[in-house]
């Protein structure tokens, strides 16, 4: 009342507001306004005054208000019971929800401090392993370097003990005497002897080939596995070598190879392919002669090489690798003849193959001392163990040796 916003309000007792509320008062019907609701419709579900029974709600079951409170109230006491049973379970699965959450962010924090660890390592390994790469590219470059230095020193001082024999050979021939040219022959052809004799690549040692190759694995560093290698391996010629069985024979007509494995100027395996790799293969005394290999590169350093010769006789194979040859190039290739089939019956003895005919004679000459006795014993020149009849080849998968021109003894055979 001392405040002018609340000096003119009507102020009351709490205890007199209960007395003002709207419970205890009669509700009035609004299709009858004059008529009280003292009654409930049962079909209706509502309450109804005297006149709408007696109008609308006619022949519906009916009852008083105070008869049907308490069936009612039961049924919405029941149904509250369930609804609060509802809402403390929705309070405790918003409070679990909260929980989960309030969870789900400190397991995002503690991961989004893991991965910020293991990035900062995986970056801090990263530069590191890059480092590594460019102090090996850099100590390559200088090994590289120095090669090629050493190289041209060499050349150089070949160079220029070339020139003093040449200028002071020309200048004996020009100006001096017979006798003088007579006197220092010996001695300047055996330095000019000793300057063509010395042995010198045109090539350069080492070459730019240094390749970076970022898919392959480089190992660990830190604990983490990186990528990336710088490829230095330059192949060396005269350190490639060629393996295969028949790698100095073959046969007529029948297709032969053998494998070249290029090595670097260490000694190590070349992991890589695309070599200019050259073979020549030539008759040495047929003249125009050649036969045409066919050079497949198998993307590892090796290269395997295959070639089918038509004519027999001796050949001349070389293999270059960057126009040098490698590691026993040239070596000489023999071909012979194509391979003579066997005519005759690979055998124990002719006696068992003829079904023990007595007169049967062996094409490879043996005889059997006494007549046949048997199977499994052989025969003299061949006891105990099987042979070809036509030539006396002990090996089943030989070429034959025999005559074929025995036809007699052959037919023999064949019974």
């Amino acid at each position: 009342r001392r405040q002018k916003k609340t000096a003119s309000h009507a102020l009351m007792e709490l205890e007199d507001t209960k007395e003002c509320s709207q419970a205890g008062r009669p509700l009035f019907c609004p299709c009858h306004p004059t008529e009280e609701l003292r009654l409930f419709c049962e079909r209706c579900d509502q309450p109804v005054c005297r006149d709408c029974v007696a109008d609308g709600h006619r022949q519906h079951p009916y009852d008083s208000t105070g008869n049907v409170i308490h069936r009612h109230g039961d049924a919405l006491r029941e149904l509250l019971t369930d609804t609060q049973q509802h809402v403390g379970a929705l309070q405790r699965a918003l409070c679990r929800i909260d929980d989960a959450g309030s969870a789900v962010r400190r397991r995002a924090e503690a991961v989004a401090a893991e991965i910020g660890l293991f990035a900062s390592g995986y970056m801090a390994a990263i530069e590191e392993h890059r480092d590594q790469l460019l102090k090996q590219l850099e100590d390559l470059t200088v090994q590289k370097e120095n090669l090629l230095q050493l190289q041209k020193a060499q050349l150089q001082q070949l160079l220029l003990d070339m020139r003093t024999g040449v200028e002071f050979t020309e200048h004996l021939l020009t100006n001096g005497s017979d006798l003088e040219i007579l006197l220092t022959k010996g001695a300047v052809a055996s330095r000019l002897a000793t300057l063509n004799g010395t042995t010198y690549s045109t090539h350069p040692s080492v070459d730019d080939r240094i390749q970076f190759s970022p898919h392959d694995r480089a190992g660990q560093c830190r604990g983490y596995e990186v990528f990336g290698v710088i490829v230095n391996q330059v192949v060396d010629p005269a350190r490639c070598t060629l393996h295969g069985e028949d790698l100095h024979s073959a046969r007529q007509n029948q297709l032969t190879g053998f494998t070249l494995l290029c090595n670097d100027t260490m000694g190590k395996r070349i992991a890589q392919g695309g070599e200019a790799v050259r073979v020549t293969i030539t008759h040495k005394d047929k003249r125009g002669c050649a036969v045409k290999p066919t050079v497949c590169d198998n993307g590892d350093g090796t290269y395997h090489i295959s070639y089918s010769p038509e004519d027999p006789g001796l050949y001349a194979v070389c293999i270059y690798v960057k126009g040098q040859h490698v590691q026993g190039s040239p070596f000489t290739l023999m071909v012979k003849a194509k391979l003579r089939e066997h005519q005759g019956v690979f055998h124990c003895c002719t006696f068992c193959s003829s079904g023990g005919q007595k007169a049967a004679r062996c094409a490879c000459g043996g005889t059997m001392p006494g007549g046949y006795q048997g199977c499994g014993h052989g025969h003299k020149g061949h006891p105990g163990y099987p042979h070809w009849s036509c030539c006396g080849q002990v090996k089943e998968s030989s070429e034959c040796l025999g005559d074929t021109s025995q036809k007699s003894l052959l037919r023999t055979v064949a019974l």
